[in-house]
């Protein structure tokens, strides 16, 4: 915490100093605009020229000053928004709120596990997780958290996120830049729409002309002012009109690609920044360097090709000046060259455009992680292993403060299930979810809550919050009989960690304490490992059925000074002790 409150001050003292300079120079602008005026004045009063020479000189610097205001402009907007990432950091650890996108874009009923485990949304694992400023930052982000990556992807991730969890001025650079950006799923798309389009080449024929009349027109004007013949003359004449003629031609083609052009390259120049900034970093872990590699084509980084590209717009841009449009294509046809060369660059790079764009995506979800290990030093990076193990050490909820997180132990060997027992508010179902939520940041290279672990990544399959949808006539009893098909089908083809709920609760009593026992039954006979929760004590007699897989563990309430005290320490063996007429009893219910 104390790294970004030094940060955030001493961010404060740059932008005081940059606002200090931007206002001298504006003053100092000010003062050179109206000398400029006043030297303009004299030379009409008195006629002498060195007033224009001063004026000419003064014009220069005031030029000079506009530059460098602009300079400490973007500099300063810099500034102020590494002050403000530095406090939304602050106020995220001090638990002032969590002042970052939520991902509420993605929130999805119908994933395995999306909605039970607080994916997205309010206060969820994106919500607290999420450092990332562009579209496709978040949209990358977003699409880890559904789709856990396989063990060697794991590795990878994990290796880069340590590796930047240390590069806390390369993390809130990106940061920063991407915030100015002000990006949107509509710019993202646009830019990749214009990606897309194959540029039509200009003819061959137009290709040799654009060279042989400006040529043709050379030579006449050389042979009229060596001989004085008007023929050559007339002939010049000719040239120079055909090659408006040609650029005629053309003109809605340039029109056309000059309007797209102006769409996207201030988007482009924006994801520029950004590239640079990872091209100009060092990078010791495979899939960083990999990524940083990926921005070079031809051999070139990134960020070059797209300073070629400015250059080529605001040549072409230069045909809105009339005057020197009609000289130039006149004479050189120059914006047939300006547009053959803006195609060329297009065919050459749009191509990798997208892949560009993915690196930024990447960079900002790996940041993100990064971020959430950089404030939680305590959390680790699990052991990966292949023999269906699970092995957890004061296991926490990651976004549950760790001054009133309650941590505990567990392990899972292959076919292990756990049946939890426990009371109302004793601790199952946030149990279910720090498994959960614990399995998925493992299973995407993440730190997680927990001291010591060892994972074995599989899908994660859960039943926990169904919910009935008058949208798709669907009741709750319905939906969970779904997800339960569902995940029954999955576990035919593959090992999964499944989590479930009070199984059932839209039936009678007998039909759910039945259905739930031959569930459990079923799940053992498949490739299956994970936990249910149940107040259902009956349920835990399962264990009789399958006594080396099923493990009976439990939430204990105690009563002290009359009242309940719930100590959320995970315990062996089959809950005893009961909450909820105690509790009516005290409130007066009965």
């Amino acid at each position: 915490m104390f790294i970004y409150k030094n940060r955030q001050e001493d961010n404060s003292k740059i932008y005081y100093q940059l606002n200090k300079k931007y206002t001298s120079i504006s003053l100092v602008r000010l003062l050179v605009a109206i000398a400029i005026l006043l030297l303009i004045f004299c030379f009409f009063k008195s006629k002498n020229f060195l007033f224009i020479a001063l004026g000419i000189a003064a014009m220069l610097v005031f030029f000079l000053l506009m530059k460098m205001h602009s300079k400490i402009a973007e500099k300063r907007k810099f500034i102020k928004e590494l002050i403000t990432i530095n406090a939304n950091e602050l106020a995220y650890l001090n638990h002032e709120g969590i002042p970052f996108d939520q991902g509420t874009d993605y929130i999805t009923l119908k994933h395995f596990y999306a909605h039970d485990l607080d994916i997205f949304g309010t206060n969820s694992l994106f919500h607290n997780l999420n450092r990332t400023a562009t579209y496709i930052g978040k949209h990358t982000l977003a699409q880890l958290l559904l789709n856990p990556l396989k063990h060697s992807a794991i590795n990878r991730n994990q290796a880069a996120v340590q590796e930047l969890h240390t590069k806390l001025d390369f993390r809130h650079t990106i940061l920063a830049f991407a915030t100015l950006m002000k990006d949107n799923s509509n710019n993202y798309q646009e830019l990749l729409d214009w990606a897309e389009i194959k540029p039509q080449k200009l003819t061959k024929t137009l290709q040799i002309t654009s060279w042989i009349t400006p040529l043709l027109f050379i030579l006449f004007v050389i042979m009229y002012l060596d001989t004085k013949n008007a023929l050559y003359n007339y002939l010049a004449t000719l040239v120079f009109l055909t090659n408006l003629g040609l650029l005629l031609s053309q003109f809605h083609k340039i029109k056309q690609d000059l309007f797209k052009s102006n769409k996207i390259i201030e988007t482009l120049n924006q994801y520029a920044h950004i590239f640079q900034i990872i091209e100009n970093e060092s990078f010791k872990s495979d899939k960083l360097l990999e990524m940083k590699q990926q921005l070079y084509h031809n051999a070139q980084p990134a960020s070059v090709h797209i300073k070629k590209l400015n250059v080529l717009i605001a040549n072409i841009q230069s045909i809105q000046n009339g005057f020197a449009a009609l000289l130039f294509n006149g004479i050189f046809l120059y914006h047939i060259h300006v547009l053959k060369s803006l195609l060329h660059w297009k065919s050459e790079n749009s191509i990798q455009i997208s892949t560009w764009l993915n690196i930024v995506g990447e960079v900002e979800a790996l940041n993100s992680l990064a971020n959430f290990s950089y404030n939680n030093p305590e959390f680790v990076f699990p052991t990966l292993n292949n023999n269906f193990h699970l092995d957890f050490e004061n296991l926490g909820h990651p976004l549950i403060s760790k001054h009133k997180r309650v941590c505990n132990n567990i392990r899972f060997n292959k076919h292990d299930f756990v049946v939890l027992s426990g009371s109302n508010m004793s601790g199952k179902s946030t149990f279910l979810r720090t498994l959960g939520i614990n399995m998925i940041l493992g299973g995407i290279g993440s730190a997680i809550c927990s001291s010591q672990a060892t994972i074995h990544p599989m899908p994660v399959l859960v039943s926990m919050r169904q919910t009935d949808s008058l949208h798709d006539s669907t009741s709750y009893f319905f939906a969970e009989i779904s997800r339960l098909k569902f995940i029954i089908n999955t576990l035919q083809s593959q090992t999964c960690f499944v989590l479930l709920d009070e199984l059932l609760k839209g039936t009678n009593s007998d039909d759910k304490q039945f259905g739930t026992i031959e569930i459990i039954k079923k799940i053992f006979t498949l490739k299956a490992m994970g936990s249910i929760a149940t107040h259902d004590l009956e349920v835990c007699v399962s264990s009789n059925y399958l006594p080396h897989a099923i493990i009976n563990k439990c939430f204990e309430v105690e009563i002290v000074n009359n009242d309940l005290f719930f100590d959320y320490k995970l315990k062996e063996g089959v809950c005893k002790n009961k909450s909820a007429t105690f509790l009516m009893k005290k409130m007066e219910i009965i």
